[in-house]
């Protein structure tokens, strides 16, 4: 099944990095393409349960889905997520 949804706190191809090698390596997930200028992601799922488990990995990197709350320690994980993204 086909996801899209758009993050919160995506800045530069160091985030799009990030996301695209973290959300490839849960199982079940293929075709991950994160798009920078509208900050959306989209991806294959197996079911809905890996749909979640890529929200919270989303989450725990610091890029909530859209109708999620973005508190300043998301902000701050985001940073830190982009940073990695950039030396990767």
């Amino acid at each position: 099944m086909k996801f899209q949804g758009e993050l919160l706190n995506v800045k530069c191809g160091g985030c799009v990095n990030s996301i695209t090698k973290s959300v490839s390596e849960i199982e079940g997930v293929s075709d991950v393409y994160v798009d920078l200028e509208s900050a959306t992601i989209e991806f294959e799922a197996t079911n809905d349960s890996v749909i979640e488990q890529v929200k919270h990995k989303l989450e725990s990197l610091g890029y909530p889905m859209d109708e999620e709350h973005n508190s300043i320690f998301k902000k701050a994980k985001s940073y830190v997520s982009c940073a990695i993204g950039r030396m990767d």
